[in-house]
C-alpha cells in the first residue's frame, strides 16, 4: 500500500508557474505508475498527466500538453507536476494517484491509491 500527499498548490496569476509535488510513503513507490488528475468546481475529475514506473513513458491530456511536465524521483519517493503558462481554466483541485501495474494510464479506474488533493487557483 502507498500513502500519497500532495503539496505546492496555491494562487497564481495567469501566465505564472507552479510545481506540484506528491510525496509517497512505502518502499514500493518505484514500481508504481503515477498520475495527476484534477477536478474543477462543478466538473468531473479529469486526467492531466501520467508517468510509468521508471519515468520512461509519459502521457498528457491535450489541454496541458506543452505546458505541463510530469516527472518523478524514485530515490525521493516523489512525483512532480511542473506547470507553466497557467490559465484560469487550470483552476482545480489536483490529485496524484498510484497504479500498481506501473504504467501511465489515463483512466481513473486504473489507479488504486489517491491523495487528498491540493488546490490550484489561477486568477485572470
Amino acid at each position: 500500500q502507498v500513502h500519497l500527499v500532495e503539496s505546492g498548490g496555491g494562487l497564481v496569476q495567469a501566465g505564472g508557474n507552479l510545481r506540484l509535488s506528491c510525496s509517497a510513503s512505502g518502499r514500493t513507490f518505484s514500481s508504481y505508475g503515477m498520475g495527476w488528475f484534477r477536478q474543477a468546481p462543478g466538473k468531473e475529475r479529469e486526467f492531466v498527466a501520467a508517468i510509468s514506473w521508471n519515468g520512461g513513458t509519459t502521457n498528457y491530456a491535450d489541454s496541458v500538453k506543452g505546458r505541463f511536465t510530469i516527472s518523478r524521483d524514485n530515490a525521493k519517493n516523489t512525483l512532480y507536476l511542473q506547470m507553466y503558462s497557467l490559465k484560469p481554466e487550470d483552476t482545480a483541485v489536483y490529485y496524484c494517484a498510484a497504479d500498481r501495474q506501473g504504467s501511465n494510464y489515463r483512466r481513473e479506474v486504473e489507479y488504486e491509491y489517491w491523495g487528498q488533493g491540493t488546490q490550484v487557483t489561477v486568477s485572470s
